[in-house]
């Protein structure tokens, strides 16, 4: 027997049948256990009672052993102990992201065990072109599961399933050998511009719309399948099959080519309202039906670990792997938001604001995207601001060596000193007002051509007022997005936050008071990876459905409320914040034809 741990329930029954023993975790070195026990309940008996353990059974779910002990006196002679210990299950959830894949194990209760993360490069040939190669995610993922089933220590045996969470819209091409053709083209991929407009004119605006319920778009999947037909014809001849990243990931696990709703959702080519891949789309822009895997539940399997996987990277063969989730709804269900009117706000380098549905909302003026969740009968409204936090960094990059320097010196983070100088400046900052729009905007604008700007800036104006001009600037943003939801005949009962922002207490309470939203922050800040582990919880069969499974392995770790004085105070200055990209507009596309 090994030193592991374990965990769960242990269970010691005398030859009268009479339990003379229940409790916990023990360590399945037998002199610790017998010990543990000895020490723990009154000396039922003790390590000179235990005359020898002669049967030990290891199975996948359990541990079993038969002791002989003569505890009970000589009259009784030597009496035989018999128990057994429920080996904790496990679930894997892996986050194949952008700039990295991380790993997690944790046990049923949402507790982490183990985490592992390993980067990889981001491919730019060409100006606004970003690739990455899918050799690179399957190799990350091989090396960070090898890391969290050396470091845990646990049976492969105990990991009852395997959840994704992926980055959305990229697109991998295979061929016919399932090999794959060229570098995957990202979300963040800018060279389809022109397609996403040939592909509007050529469907027709209220048609894509009715199809597939958003516009086209340069993230999206399916304008890089046309841009490849157009670009590389020759690469598009060899193409047979066209998945998403974590798709490819888990075929490599599994060696099945499968999607699952939320991530098809993403790639413009699926009826987000029936659930099927859109022929309106597909014939309309010649791309072969064929190409398209199979649309599967999250929650559902779609595979096991196959056994070369499993020489290669410790996990069990025939550990079933779930259809895990799009970053953005694993992250949701990491976070519990699977219900109605649940949102979760990520404060991360964009912002995000996603509002689960009960049924496909769809904002007629095209400012939020529609999607499917991960959850089933479940979709979300989601609106994406490309420089949230982004705008933070960007000022502490550029403006804060005097921060960064007393960061140093106090042994902090720089974000907590930019927070302190935040909350010494009064709401509203004084009628300075800051567009975090440093990137473009996605939601609730739609502009490529919009750029940041400070507006109000007076001889009053210090760095405090600057900092705090930026975190009110941001989450004027995000409500921008939410009262659109709010739009759609959304009632916002609670706000989840998530992300680097999330962490500061003065901007949850910013959040608060602005969104006009209770505030809650959970204990795991895991996001995607737990949400593809609770996935996996429900496809196993370890828990009934994503609801019971979030009940049980999330938990909340602290609320705030709105203060109705702040409420109150920021009305005005959000009401002047919504004047301000209307009347600047055409000058920011000035800005951009002069070099911005």
């Amino acid at each position: 027997m090994s030193h592991r741990q374990f965990s769960g329930i242990l269970i010691v029954i005398d030859d009268q049948n009479e339990v003379i023993f229940r409790g916990g975790c023990f360590s399945s070195h037998f002199n610790l256990f017998f010990g543990y026990v000895a020490a723990r309940h009154d000396h039922k008996f003790g390590l000179g009672e235990i005359t020898e353990v002669y049967e030990i059974e290891v199975r996948a779910d359990n541990l079993r052993f038969t002791v002989r002990t003569d505890r009970f006196g000589k009259q009784n002679g030597i009496k035989t102990i018999t128990g057994g210990v429920q080996v904790a299950a496990h679930l894997l959830g892996i986050d194949v992201g952008t700039s990295g894949t991380k790993t997690i194990l944790v046990d049923l209760k949402g507790e982490v065990i183990a985490s592992a993360a390993e980067s990889y490069p981001l491919l730019t040939p060409k100006p606004g072109w970003t690739e990455q190669d899918p050799e690179d995610w399957w190799r990350a993922t091989k090396k960070t599961i090898r890391k969290v089933l050396k470091v845990s220590g646990v049976n492969a045996k105990s990991i009852k399933g395997i959840g994704f969470s992926g980055q959305m819209h990229g697109s991998v091409f295979l061929n016919r050998d399932h090999e794959v053709v060229r570098p995957c083209l990202l979300w963040n991929d800018n060279r389809t511009a022109e397609v996403c407009e040939e592909v509007t004119r050529h469907i027709g605006q209220k048609a894509l719309h009715k199809a597939v319920s958003n516009p086209c778009l340069t993230g999206f999947t399916l304008p890089k399948v046309v841009w490849l037909k157009k670009h590389e014809p020759r690469s598009f001849e060899k193409v047979r099959h066209v998945i998403l990243p974590k798709d490819y990931v888990r075929f490599r696990l599994t060696g099945e080519i499968l999607t699952e709703v939320s991530d098809a959702a993403g790639t413009l080519m699926y009826d987000v309202r029936n659930n099927n891949w859109s022929g309106t789309i597909l014939d309309g822009l010649g791309i072969p039906r064929e190409f398209l895997p199979e649309v599967r539940g999250s929650q559902e399997v779609c595979g096991t670990i196959t056994r070369m996987v499993a020489k290669e990277t410790g996990l069990a063969e025939g550990t079933p792997c779930v259809g895990g989730a799009a970053d953005q709804p694993a992250g949701a269900v990491g976070t519990g938001v699977v219900n109605h009117g649940q949102v979760m706000c990520s404060l991360g380098t964009s912002g995000v604001v996603f509002a689960a549905t009960g049924a496909p909302q769809v904002d007629p003026k095209e400012r939020l995207h529609t999607f499917n969740h991960a959850v089933p009968d479940t979709w979300y409204l989601m609106g994406c601001m490309l420089s949230a936090g982004g705008s933070l960094a960007w000022y502490r990059d550029h403006f804060a060596d005097s921060e960064r320097r007393e960061a140093r010196k106090r042994k902090i983070d720089v974000y907590e000193i930019l927070m302190e100088k935040a909350a010494r400046a009064p709401i509203g900052s004084e009628g300075l007002f800051f567009l975090p729009y440093l990137t473009g905007e996605r939601s609730p604008h739609k502009d490529p051509y919009a750029r940041g700007a400070f507006v109000g800036l007076s001889v009053r104006s210090t760095p405090d007022h600057l900092i705090r001009s930026i975190v009110e600037g941001v989450t004027f943003g995000l409500r921008d997005c939410l009262e659109v939801v709010r739009q759609q005949k959304v009632n916002v009962s609670e706000v989840r936050a998530t992300g680097g922002g999330a962490r500061s207490p003065f901007w949850r309470q910013v959040l608060a008071d602005v969104l006009q939203a209770p505030i809650a922050i959970l204990e795991s800040e895991e996001g995607g990876a737990m949400g593809g582990a609770i996935l996996a919880s429900v496809g196993s069969g370890e828990y009934k459905d994503v609801q019971q499974a979030c009940s049980k392995m999330l938990k909340v770790k602290s609320r705030v409320k709105p203060r109705k004085k702040n409420v109150a105070a920021y009305e005005p200055y959000y009401e002047t914040f919504t004047t301000l990209y209307p009347t600047l507009k055409r000058s920011f596309r000035m800005c951009v034809d002069l070099g911005a």
